[in-house]
């Protein structure tokens, strides 16, 4: 997704049977969106500017069709009724929580396959992360959602499967269900009952 100079790179992550390796990037972008752990929404940009730039990057410049789908995914995350007189305003001027929606809002009007989510609502109070659980469970109808997160109980909450990594190695994938309640392995079991540390890493 983003290439570090002088980093390392093992193994291989597959997407629809291809190493993403041999993807052309840009590509991988637009199929492949990505949620940040603080909310960025781009600070010059007015909140309509936001929801809409990956799509003028692609070549997208029909307003009406951008009006409409700006509205549409603006609608999906729970933020119209609260933006939708003040479009033209940055998208920095939004409070945490909606920072965080109108980035999610970004990401889906690419119409993305996967959404990853690193730590989606850790720079959120209490409120603002019940609304982006609440989305998650909604939007993943419609996405496969991928989220890092230290939050056993929002895992546990949000997600259908669970996998545990613990220093840059899996330790144990399977159902949220199995995972939280009888985990196959001892290391598993020992984290779920906070034995040991909050790591939970992946590698690039």
């Amino acid at each position: 997704m983003h290439e570090v100079a002088g980093g390392s790179i093992s193994g291989k992550i597959f997407y629809k049977g291809i190493d993403i390796q041999n993807i052309d990037p840009v590509i991988l972008r637009r199929n492949i969106g990505m949620v940040f752990q603080k909310p960025n929404p781009f600070p010059t940009m007015s909140i309509m500017n936001n929801v809409v730039a990956g799509l003028k990057y692609n070549g997208i410049n029909d307003k009406k069709l951008l009006n409409e789908i700006a509205e549409l995914c603006l609608k999906k995350v729970g933020l119209w009724d609260e933006v939708k007189d003040n479009l033209n305003r940055s998208g920095a001027s939004l409070s945490g929580g909606q920072q965080q929606r109108l980035c999610i809002a970004r990401t889906i009007a690419l119409n993305p396959d996967v959404i990853l989510m690193d730590e989606p609502t850790s720079a959120l109070d209490p409120i603002a992360t019940t609304k982006i659980e609440d989305l998650i469970y909604e939007l993943k109808k419609d996405y496969t959602i991928i989220i890092v997160t230290h939050n056993m109980q929002q895992a546990s909450r949000v997600s259908d499967y669970t996998a545990f990594f613990y220093m840059g190695r899996l330790i144990e994938f399977s159902n949220t269900r199995k995972i939280f309640t009888n985990p196959s392995n001892k290391q598993t079991e020992e984290y779920i009952a906070g034995r040991f540390g909050w790591w939970i890493t992946i590698t690039k």
